[in-house]
């Protein structure tokens, strides 16, 4: 990868993946894995877990998962427990048991980082008036916080969000047992595979709440 499509992917893995700003680039493993955050983010918004785990599904659809280790966790875990949940897939695949305690570590402390990492990168996306600090009186602290906010921090992030790139190689090995990468556009994961598609009115209004069932 190239430094601008390594940007892209972090900007779509740490992106809300809503109808409003949907996926610019083809998904992958790495989407997945930003999705089960987001259902454990947005664990007590009902609507927002129902969206993101019907974006989760076609994508575990399209990854051939959905009835494996991974997908079998996935599905019996509880929203704002996903994440932790990963840690058990090595104890659900037959005939990989030799080292599924050090897997399962091992998982623990990468899924951990990645929820750090991913942190870091999303929550600009989530300021829905303003941004921190823009009402504090006093004007050079003021600016001190935007430039530490819009300046500093961003330029860094460049680099330290390649983390996450780094630990979804490992985390794809891990979960699924494979180091090929496969990746699907959008299109063909609305049309073949069940993912929501954001020209549609019913999905936009779904996604706001505006209505409980499709």
């Amino acid at each position: 990868m190239n430094y601008r499509s390594d940007e892209s992917r972090i900007n779509q893995l740490t992106s809300p993946y809503s109808p409003l700003s949907p996926p610019q680039v083809p998904l992958d493993f790495s989407d997945y894995l930003s999705l089960l955050w987001r259902i454990d983010r947005h664990e007590q918004q009902k609507h927002l877990v129902r969206y993101y785990d019907q974006c989760g599904r076609s994508l575990a659809r399209a990854f051939q998962f959905e009835d494996k280790g991974l997908g079998r966790t996935v599905r019996a875990a509880e929203p704002g427990s996903l994440y932790d949940a990963l840690s058990n897939v090595p104890f659900r695949e037959a005939g990989r048991l030799r080292d599924a305690s050090a897997r399962k570590d091992a998982i623990h402390q990468l899924v951990t980082l990645r929820s750090d990492v991913l942190a870091i990168g999303a929550y600009q996306h989530d300021w829905l008036v303003g941004w921190p600090g823009s009402g504090v009186s006093d004007p050079e602290l003021r600016e001190r916080i935007f430039a530490t906010l819009f300046t500093a921090m961003r330029s860094q992030y460049a680099h330290f969000g390649r983390l996450l790139l780094v630990i979804d190689i490992v985390l794809q090995e891990l979960l699924l047992g494979t180091r090929v990468i496969t990746e699907f556009s959008l299109g063909t994961l609305i049309d073949h595979y069940g993912y929501p598609d954001p020209e549609d009115p019913a999905v936009r209004a779904a996604f706001r709440g505006e209505v409980t069932e499709r």
